[in-house]
Order: C-alpha cells, then structure tokens, then sequence
C-alpha cells in the first residue's frame, strides 16, 4: 500500500466520535470525506452520484446499511461498500457478504486496517481488470484436460468403454481415479446399472469381506440379520475397489475366486450368487512392491491388472491447469459461491506449483479463493496469499537441540493457526509425509554414497520401495558421492 488515498470517501455512522475519527484518518491519508449518521442522506449521496466508495455502520437510526446494500449495488454497481458492525456475529458477517459488501469489519476495528481496506478497493476500482480469459469449456464432461497425458488416458478408456475388462488404476492421491472410474461406467454399456464406490483404506480389516461379499444371519457375532454386500449392490453394474494395496490377505483370496469363477457366497451362507459386475480396482501404492514383501498376491494382481490406466499428476500436466481452475470456479457457483474469473497472472502462478495433493488440492485452492476473495477477479496477490498457508510455506525453523517430533508439531500448529477457524484441505497425511520421505531418503542415500541397497537396508525397506520412491520424488543417486 501506499499510505495515499485519492477519491471521495462516504462515511456514514450514528457515532459522532467515530465519524471524526475515520474523517481525520481519511483526510490525513489525502481523500476527501463527506460523513453523516443518516442512511437517508447517504443513499441521496449515492443518487447524487457522489462518492468513490462507502464506509458505513450497520445499523443508524433511520435504516439499516445492509438493507440498502442491494439498492447501492444496483444504482452504482462499481461503488465498493465497507461495511462495520458492533454486532460482531458469524450471521452479520454473511448478510454483508450476501448483499454484496466488498469488505465487513468488526468494531471495534483497527484504523490501519480500515485504510488499507479503503486503498485497496479503490485501487481494484481504478485499475483496468486483470485479463482473465474465459477459456473453454468442457461442460458436461467428467474430466477435464487436453494435455498430451490426459489424452493417452482418453485413447485407453475410449477403447474400454463397450467392455467388460478389468481395470486398474493407478495414480497418487488425488489425480481423479474414481472420476475415471465413474467415466467408464456412465459411458458404458452397465451405464443403466448402479456404480457402487468401496474405499478398503476405509473399512476395518476384520469387516472388509462382509462389506464385499455380505453375511447370513448368525454368520458371527454381531450378524444379527442377513446383509447384502457390495457385490449385489453393484449387480449388473460396476463395482469400484479403491485403494486395492489396503485389502488383507484373506479378502483377496476371497476376490481372487470371486474373479475366476464369476461367483461368489455370503459369509455364513451355501448359496452361490453369480458377481454380474464390471470390476475397477485403483491404487496409489506399488503393487509390485508389496508382491515382493508378501503383502498382495500375485495372482490376483494379474486378474485385476488386465488393462493398466496410469493416471498423470498435475506436476505433469500443468498445460490443464488453467481450464481445471476455471471449472472448479464454476462448479463453486453452482454450489452457491459468488462467480469469480481467475486473472491470467494468477493463472501462471497456479501452473508453476508442485502441487502435492494434485487436482483435489487445486479444486480446493479454488473453493476457498472464490469464498474469500472480495473482488471477482482472482488476482496474483490473492493467489500467492492461499499457497503461501501451505504446509511447506508454513514450516517454521527446527530448533537446536529439539526432537524431530516436536518440530513437525511446532510445523503443524503453525499451519493449523494459518487457516484461522477454517481447515486446511484434505491429504494432509500424504502431503507431511511426503515431505518427511524426501529428505530422510535422500540424506540416507548420500550417507551410503548412492549404494541403494545398503541405503534399503539402512531404512529397513524394501529395494524395490526404495527405487519406487526414488522415482516417485525424483532423487537425483550418484555413486560415492555425499551431501553430509
């Protein structure tokens, strides 16, 4: 900011005090002030044509502001309107964001945020609008991107869509498997079945082949009647497996039978029931890996893998960020957030970031810029602020002499505080251990100057998990050398 306001500023308040504070403030910082304790006379202001922008109470004692807000905004759609309230509850707060208030503050507030406030949306009102092209559209389809990725994607699913095929998915977490899922179902011939999504991560282990396949009465304690399972659910339709690596030993040689003979019994029951379903399994583990560790059968993992569907992260397909962003802004509208266009700088800083979470977490960077951004351009600056909360902006510096514990919980109370009252988006796990793995393995491998095999041994995992998370991180690994 500046410190200098240019333009006319309307302050209405039914405080006397108040209204000279705010007029000297203003006035020091170069605008001119007209100010009233009557929302009569401010809104013969604003007819008048007067004014670059409103600072008013709430409530005065012929009207209340929030009510003549949508007047205002339909007379003069470009005058910003800053509205303040004693009554500081979470409902005021929304009103003034539903009628169209460019900024609320509670009282009592602090001047220099007021000012800032003031230049800011003057500013936003001066200055050209950021170009913010509209791009196209892919309304009604179920997946967006034309990057070359994306399309070996469509080329595979295009030829699967009039099939039977079992497929695998594999992808990190949030790259849209069950969205490719769901694609190949609605857009298939099972489309007029049902599409039953089961998570294996989600469910307890001991309860995992009831969920599938169902139980009789009695088939244990607990089985008070007789329940289907997810099998019968998805009869004549398809029947997605998520997170297929979470799956215990005993269920997927119940799977693996239910794969080769077509059918399948309840728990408890004698009665054969033939699985008339398509079969998507997905995962964003290295199935391999756990084949060599002893953790998934290989033999279910070649009925399952028939036609193999990688899914790309957004790091590489960053040419769809632009219309993947456009579209969650859309989809935000929809869902009742104000309409918001996203400027083209902006655009160029969302397609330079890693992005750990992949598409969930640029669908939920978008949700909380459109709810939080005052103006209906998403600028650079409002950008920057949102991935500058990120965990691995927020990491503070790890004291001398502290536990790795309790740095990463000084990091993850930092980053909660960041995101106030709200949430930070979903994956965090992932995402915290992600950053954990990356340093740990590539210090480990630098201690054993590249020797994978003394470094697997060293972290006690696998070699094949370790050359998987080598890939995975992009490790750089040379022979002899050290970082330490």
């Amino acid at each position: 900011m500046t410190g200098r306001i240019n333009g006319t500023i309307l302050v209405a308040d039914d405080d006397r005090a108040i209204r000279t504070v705010l007029s000297q403030a203003l006035s020091r910082a170069g605008a001119r002030v007209r100010s009233t304790g009557s929302a009569s006379t401010l809104w013969r202001w604003v007819e008048d044509g007067e004014g670059d922008l409103i600072v008013t109470d709430v409530m005065m004692p012929d009207g209340d502001a929030l009510d003549l807000l949508p007047a205002i905004r339909k007379k003069r759609p470009d005058l910003p309107v800053i509205v303040m309230s004693a009554q500081n509850t979470m409902l005021t707060a929304i009103r003034a964001a539903e009628v169209g208030a460019y900024e609320y503050l509670p009282k009592p507030f602090d001047l220099r945020q007021v000012l800032e406030h003031v230049e800011r949306a003057l500013e936003g009102v001066r200055k050209p609008a950021p170009t913010a092209s509209e791009g196209p559209r892919d309304e009604g389809l179920p997946i967006i991107g034309r990057s070359p990725a994306m399309q070996e994607v469509y080329r595979i699913m295009a030829r699967l869509m009039n099939t039977d095929l079992t497929v695998m998915l594999n992808g990190e977490s949030g790259t849209g498997k069950e969205l490719v899922a769901r694609a190949l179902h609605s857009f298939g011939w099972r489309k007029q079945g049902p599409f039953v999504a089961v998570n294996m991560a989600a469910i307890p282990r001991d309860l995992i082949e009831a969920e599938l396949f169902g139980h009789e009465k009695g088939a244990f304690t607990g089985a008070t009647e007789r329940s289907a399972g997810k099998f019968e659910a998805a009869a004549n339709g398809t029947l997605f497996l998520d997170e297929i690596g979470d799956m215990p030993l005993d269920a997927q040689t119940r799977l693996l039978r239910v794969l080769q003979d077509g059918q399948f019994t309840r728990i408890g029951g004698r009665t054969a029931i033939k699985a008339d379903v398509r079969v998507i399994a997905a995962t964003h583990q290295d199935l391999r890996s756990l084949i060599n560790e002893g953790a998934f059968r290989e033999d279910l993992f070649y009925r399952l893998n028939v036609v193999p569907i990688r899914l790309p992260p957004l790091r590489d397909r960053t040419e769809d960020i632009p219309d993947l962003a456009r579209a969650f802004l859309r989809k935000a509208e929809s869902e009742g957030l104000p309409r918001k266009a996203v400027a083209n700088d902006a655009v160029e800083a969302l397609k330079a970031q890693a992005w750990p979470g992949n598409v969930r977490e640029l669908e939920n960077l978008m949700k909380r810029l459109a709810a939080l951004c005052a103006d209906e351009i998403i600028t650079l600056a409002d950008v920057e602020r949102e991935l500058a909360a990120r965990p691995s902006a927020a990491a503070p510096e790890m004291e001398r002499g502290a536990s790795l514990g309790a740095s990463v919980e000084s990091h993850l109370r930092a980053y909660f505080q960041l995101h106030g009252d709200a949430l930070p988006p979903p994956g965090l796990y992932d995402r915290i251990l992600r950053e954990v793995e990356l340093p740990l393995i590539a210090l480990t491998l630098s201690a054993t100057r590249g020797n994978q095999l003394r470094a697997a041994d060293l972290l006690g995992i696998n070699r094949n998990t370790l050359r998987k998370k080598i890939r995975e991180l992009d490790i750089p690994v040379t022979r002899g050398k050290t970082l330490m």
